[in-house]
């Protein structure tokens, strides 16, 4: 009886620690701005208009990422349209003009190491436990954007990022 006992200890255990993890894995696929949509999703018109007083966040307390995502996406859309070559400082610059806190924000290099021009971007801006992620190359996929949760070491893009000090 005692052995039947403490296969059933372990048994549970492993059903919680499985229950545990599986909680843990991210099932959402990201989401994609522009005109590449998944099968299946249609996407809104991204407005071109200012963001109204509204959208500004309550002096602080800072916006859900989520609900940040269309502000950022039309922030990145406007760059794009207005420059098809912008490189990280557009889009930095054009996100701290809309509010977004600029020492929350990482952008990678727009060269290679061999210095030749990278074929995609990436830059984030964090939000308190997630991050407001976007990628831009010209001549790779375009420009995708994604809600991710932030990294453990408190920033959003993993490898090397440059300084934003401009």
């Amino acid at each position: 009886m005692e052995r039947r006992g403490a296969q059933a200890v372990i048994l549970g255990l492993a059903c919680a620690v499985t229950l545990v993890l599986a909680g843990c894995t991210e099932t959402a696929e990201p989401r994609t701005t522009g005109t590449e949509s998944p099968p299946g999703e249609t996407q809104p018109a991204a407005s071109t208009a200012p963001p109204s007083g509204d959208d500004e966040p309550t002096p602080g307390m800072e916006r859900p990422a989520a609900e940040s995502l269309a502000l950022f996406d039309s922030v990145n859309e406007a760059v794009i349209a207005a420059d098809p070559d912008a490189g990280g400082r557009d889009f930095i610059d054009a996100l701290v003009a809309a509010g977004f806190d600029r020492s929350a924000m990482q952008v990678t290099s727009d060269t290679t190491t061999l210095g030749d021009r990278a074929d995609s971007i990436q830059f984030a801006v964090g939000l308190g436990p997630d991050c407001l992620i976007g990628q831009y190359g010209p001549k790779s996929d375009g420009y995708r954007s994604a809600v991710r949760p932030a990294l453990g070491t408190g920033g959003c893009l993993i490898g090397d990022t440059r300084p934003i000090d401009w």
